[in-house]
């Protein structure tokens, strides 16, 4: 991380319990290096053994990834970092809508046949990330399945989530794959109506369609992080958490960029 993105990063993170005299041992090693060793291994797609010399050892720094995996305090950074990057926008903390899709994509040897399966209509086999963004592109929920587990099977849980955490969430994007008793589903269980966004029969080629772009675009950028091109993770909540590090490194770049000041 530059000065700049530790400046705005640090105010935020989670506090450990040994600083709120709930007794623990004091961590060995500075946040600043364990965070830019998470950041590194997710960006480059090093394996955990693979950790440079510069950083921590590695077994200190899976073993932070772990603690923050498991106490859901990865998701926690994440969610505030998000607030911070919409109230810098000029909207509420809270979005009232959402765009939701899913992007398959191949699992490693190591993934286990417990949590993979082939998607016939993407011809793959391995995981599938299902996430809900709001109207920035910003992650609101993610659910990582096999990848022959079906879009409204999958929906229904994560919006259930996304929900429950986000109550002014009202409207969300989604296309022709979430079509049929989920609708319903979510407006009578959840409150919230499910508006799908189709392609029209006479567009040929590739046409940019409204509102899920921008979930598209989210795809894009976890594709460009190394360790998410392939799900190289043996437990699925591993694999959500690096989706959460792959955004927390694209939003706090977003939070060190300058402004331009208006004339």
């Amino acid at each position: 991380m530059t000065d700049a993105e530790w400046a705005g990063v640090r105010p935020l993170l989670p506090v450990p319990g040994w600083l709120r005299g709930r007794g623990g041992q004091p961590e060995a090693y500075c946040h600043r290096a364990i965070l830019d060793a998470v950041r590194y291994l997710v960006d480059n797609g090093i394996k955990w053994r693979a950790m440079p010399a510069d950083f921590p050892p590695w077994d200190r720094v899976y073993a932070f990834f772990r603690r923050w995996r498991d106490h859901a305090l990865v998701k926690e950074f994440h969610d505030r970092l998000r607030s911070r990057i919409r109230e810098r926008e000029g909207r509420d903390a809270e979005p009232t809508a959402g765009v939701i899709d899913s992007q398959s994509v191949k699992a490693d040897a190591v993934v286990g046949t417990d949590s993979r399966g082939f998607d016939g209509g993407k011809l793959i086999n391995g995981r599938k990330r299902h996430v809900v963004v709001d109207t920035l592109g910003l992650l609101l929920g993610v659910m990582v399945t096999a990848a022959d587990t079906g879009d409204r099977t999958a929906a229904q849980v994560l919006l259930e989530q996304v929900a429950g955490a986000h109550h002014r969430l009202a409207l969300v994007w989604a296309d022709g794959g979430y079509t049929g008793s989920l609708v319903d589903y979510c407006f009578t269980a959840l409150a919230l109506v499910l508006a799908i966004v189709k392609r029209s029969d006479g567009q040929k080629g590739f046409v940019v369609l409204p509102k899920r772009w921008i979930v598209e675009r989210l795809f894009a950028h976890l594709m460009r992080t190394r360790r998410l091109a392939r799900d190289f993770e043996r437990r699925t909540n591993s694999a959500e958490a690096m989706i959460y590090w792959s955004m927390i490194l694209l939003m706090t770049r977003r939070l060190a960029r300058s402004r331009p000041q208006p004339a």
